[in-house]
């Protein structure tokens, strides 16, 4: 399995697919293993693409220690040295478009075209939702009240749950034990993400990206709402902002989602959904 130094922590990462480099930077509690597309979902289809677990996850080391956006941000750059990469796209999903915007403002040299997905600004422009007031929660409970928010349109009052379109699956995967299951630092790990989240805010120098940027985002996203996205999209200059149909989970409830940031990147040549 692929390990690198980076920093102050092993890194687990994998590389998938020939072509232009894009950094895929994942959300809150991403681990690789829990992903299902990855290694063969369109952007890896398209690109070559370089994933992996975030510091505090997956396979990646869990120190024991305050964890900052700037650690987040510097994690990746540090990451990008190691293996030989001087600058790519990056695409950031949920916390990793926060991660996103923090590299793009303090790496900016390292950053060509960025999507930031179903994310926020922080301070002034908004913040996503808090997902610390649902830590402490029973599992059952946690996904009762977390799926509202991931979709509007999701109602856990009914019997059994009315789902967004798309979200079916959600519940038979929410039975399965996690990845990291076995691992006695993954609460701490996931925990110590959760409180750097609390202190993102890039608002005051969103101004400074100069990279292409698209914000993209799901109209029915309680998370990461709506007005987030556009107070996001209209402080970064010569930003897009398209939203598609689905929630926080837009990328895939929408079936045009990848092929918008696909087509984004590649500098708007047309996307095969093949």
């Amino acid at each position: 399995m692929p390990f690198v130094g980076v920093r102050d922590i092993e890194m687990y990462y994998e590389v998938h697919g020939t072509g232009a480099r894009v950094l895929s930077i994942n959300g809150t509690g991403g681990d690789l293993r829990d992903n299902p597309l990855r290694g063969s979902g369109l952007l890896e289809r398209s690109f070559q693409v370089l994933m992996y677990d975030q510091r505090g996850l997956g396979q990646t080391s869990k120190p024991d220690a305050e964890y900052t956006m700037a650690d987040y941000a510097d994690d990746a750059a540090a990451l990008m040295d190691a293996l030989g990469w001087d600058r790519s796209h990056v695409v950031g999903a949920s916390f990793g478009g926060m991660v996103a915007q923090h590299l793009a403002l303090r790496h900016p040299s390292r950053v060509d075209r960025l999507v930031l997905a179903c994310t926020s600004p922080g301070g002034a422009g908004g913040s996503s939702f808090d997902l610390l007031a649902l830590e402490d929660l029973p599992p059952a409970e946690r996904m009762r009240r977390a799926l509202p928010i991931m979709d509007e349109r999701c109602d856990t009052t009914t019997d059994p749950p009315t789902l967004a379109p798309g979200l079916e699956w959600l519940l038979e995967r929410a039975g399965r034990p996690p990845a990291n299951a076995d691992d006695p630092a993954a609460a701490m790990g996931a925990h110590r993400q959760l409180v750097a989240r609390q202190g993102h805010d890039a608002w005051d120098r969103l101004g400074e990206i100069a990279s292409p940027t698209l914000c993209i985002g799901g109209r029915y996203d309680r998370q990461a709402p709506v007005d987030n996205m556009e107070r996001l999209a209209s402080r970064i200059p010569g930003a897009r902002l398209v939203l598609c149909d689905g929630g926080h989970l837009f990328m895939i409830q929408d079936r045009s989602a990848w092929p918008t940031i696909v087509e984004f990147l590649s500098g708007g040549a047309p996307v095969s959904l093949r």
